[in-house]
């Protein structure tokens, strides 16, 4: 379900995340992050391929934002260990509220490319925000990485949903590997469960980017809503109910 999710829009690391910390009672943070990043590079790996397969992708935009965010993401995982298991919660919580009324708000968005919004400020702009700002972000904290990557290639670039979840899993799979790498080297990935996880993850993203390309802009924005909105009240509860 979570490589489904995020083919789609993003934001399976919402589903994986608490999925490991509520299995592994005491589980450090740091460990439940890196075995995720294990699961999630296979799915985004396979969801960029996918869609670079069967529709067009911008390589001069995801290209050069993936370079950066496998630097920007390592530096963040270098960080994650100093992350509370439940401080990451608020912070989400916020940032998706933000994006759920930020798209009702502007029903057009995404739905159709508006080419014009394509200029070499919006470009540079983008790069640094995807590549950089949410790329660290992916390190740091992670879960929603790939729903904030759609919203800022929509939202900044024009992109419609399609290629800007094309542009995203091209993006997330250097976050994941900047993170990866780290978490590795540090010792914080349970191989053998993160495996298994990943060969889930892969069938899901394979499913879900190919419905998103089959089904258009309009499916992926419904989508997103629906997820954002879940998990809003998913995060809520366990804030403030659990």
């Amino acid at each position: 379900m979570a490589g489904w999710v995020d083919a789609v829009v993003g934001g399976g690391g919402l589903l994986l995340l608490p999925a490991l910390l509520v299995a592994a009672p005491g589980l450090p943070v740091a460990t439940a992050l890196g075995t995720n990043k294990l699961a999630a590079i296979f799915g985004t790996a396979t969801a960029a391929t996918t869609y670079a397969r069967r529709t067009k992708v911008d390589w001069r935009v995801a290209a050069p934002a993936a370079g950066f965010a496998v630097l920007s993401a390592g530096v963040g995982a270098a960080l994650a260990g100093a992350v509370p298991a439940s401080a990451y919660r608020p912070v989400v919580l916020v940032v998706l509220v933000s994006v759920a009324v930020f798209v009702l708000l502007r029903p057009r968005m995404g739905v159709v490319a508006v080419p014009a919004k394509r200029t070499p400020v919006r470009v540079a702009v983008v790069i640094a925000v995807a590549g950089v700002g949410i790329a660290l972000y992916d390190g740091l904290i992670g879960p929603g990485t790939g729903t904030f990557l759609v919203l800022a290639f929509t939202a900044v670039l024009g992109a419609d949903f399609v290629h800007g979840s094309a542009m995203a899993k091209v993006v997330n799979a250097g976050t994941n590997l900047g993170a990866l790498v780290v978490f590795g080297v540090t010792g914080h990935v349970w191989w053998l469960l993160g495996a298994g996880m990943a060969v889930c993850n892969i069938a899901g993203a394979v499913l879900g980017a190919r419905m998103a390309l089959r089904r258009g802009s309009g499916f992926v924005r419904v989508v997103l809503l629906v997820v954002v909105v879940a998990l809003v009240a998913k995060l809520g509860h366990d804030q403030w109910v659990s």
